[in-house]
């Protein structure tokens, strides 16, 4: 359903430290801090940018309050070194152009205050997603209203260059509503950084660029596309930690779809699609986002109008998935979350219901439980952690 026709379909949500196969961050610290900043649409109060501490010895989460007061900064990303943040500003007018736009800044390492860069246009209208490349030297948007993505490089001082790529999409799907045309809902490179994948909801479609980290380039590869069931709707997108299996979730349908991987060709084959409802639910429900435990154990999943959170157990010879669990999200419309960078919670950010919500992973079974840790954010959409000096 969408509730904000003059800009593309949200896109929650997250990654952690612009990776979907980031392990755990290891190193010297005495008091588990960490800070995680929280896009978000700018209703019901919101201004922009928020940020909560985050204490991983108990799973405690503070309001640290307002960072950057910006539009529709619906989703986040922190760059690998931790030092720049990047948003996308989810509006189809900017500066009279039919396109979105991206912000960089600085993140303050001592309070966390977000300094604004600078700004550039995102190429086309309705921006809902942004990845950072393994290299780090550039970033990935998604601009859903017009169905394109768009490269631009990253400076030594972490603002932004001139786009390096862009690439529209084309086609429809069996959706009359909602696949009319293509929409981009994310874009992430392989974990070998060689190749670009962007998830099309808009015509049912994976569609594979080669990606060069030398240039920012994308042009399409020998095998440049894979398809979902028609109807399903691909938003977001997971790699395994193996690197030979890719787990799409699929908005319309609300399903998982496991691809096998060839990591030298990029060439996609579906193996299964799975249901992230239950057999007995008879609402309406819209799947979100998706992220796999560090080991590559477990798969969630988050449903809104269900408002859970679907845990899955992945076959570790097949990467088939079998359901075990589905836990309420503990607010409304739950879209992005994320896996904490210890991997013991998960943090959801419910859109409707102004909070983000912290669980404990049962490390053994892969299985949610609920904690008291609950802070209020206005329409929270996206989560991205990063560590606090």
């Amino acid at each position: 359903m969408r509730l904000l026709p003059l800009i593309g379909r949200w896109c929650l949500l997250t990654m952690f430290l612009a990776s979907n196969t980031t392990k755990p961050m290891q190193g010297a610290t005495n008091d588990n801090r960490y800070m995680a900043y929280i896009g978000t649409y700018t209703v019901r109060g919101s201004r922009g940018i928020y940020s909560v501490s985050f204490d991983a010895a108990s799973g405690r989460l503070s309001s640290l309050g307002l960072r950057a007061e910006t539009t529709n900064p619906s989703f986040v990303v922190v760059h690998k070194n931790g030092r720049f943040l990047y948003a996308v500003n989810e509006i189809s007018d900017y500066k009279g152009q039919q396109s979105g736009a991206v912000r960089a800044y600085r993140i303050d390492p001592q309070t966390g205050a977000l300094k604004l860069l600078n700004q550039k246009s995102s190429g086309g209208a309705g921006p809902c997603y942004i990845s950072v490349d393994a290299s780090g030297k550039y970033i990935l948007v998604a601009n859903y209203q017009s169905g394109s993505v768009a490269t631009f490089p990253v400076f030594g001082d972490g603002s932004l260059g001139d786009r390096s790529a862009f690439e529209q999409h084309h086609g429809s799907s069996v959706n009359p509503v909602r696949q009319k045309a293509p929409h981009a809902h994310s874009i992430v490179t392989s974990p070998d950084n060689r190749f670009a994948i962007s998830a099309d909801l808009g015509i049912d479609k994976l569609i594979v660029y080669r990606f060069k980290a030398d240039n920012g380039s994308l042009t399409p590869s020998d095998s440049p596309s894979a398809a979902v069931p028609l109807g399903e709707g691909p938003r977001h997108f997971v790699f395994h930690p193996n690197g030979r299996l890719l787990f799409v979730v699929n908005e319309l349908a609300s399903t998982v779809s496991v691809f096998s991987y060839e990591r030298d060709t990029a060439k996609l084959k579906l193996q299964q699609t799975i249901s992230t409802l239950p057999a007995d639910f008879s609402g309406n429900n819209d799947a979100a986002d998706i992220h796999i435990d560090f080991q590559g154990k477990f798969l969630y999943v988050s449903n809104r109008g269900r408002d859970s959170i679907k845990v899955f157990a992945v076959d570790a010879a097949t990467g088939n998935l079998t359901s075990i669990a589905d836990v309420p999200s503990g607010g409304k419309t739950p879209r992005n979350f994320a896996i904490d960078p210890t991997g013991r919670y998960l943090i959801v950010a419910n859109e409707d219901s102004d909070n983000v919500v912290t669980f404990n992973i049962d490390p053994t079974s892969g299985k949610l439980y609920p904690t008291a840790n609950v802070v209020t954010v206005p329409s929270p959409v996206c989560i991205a952690f990063v560590r606090h000096q």
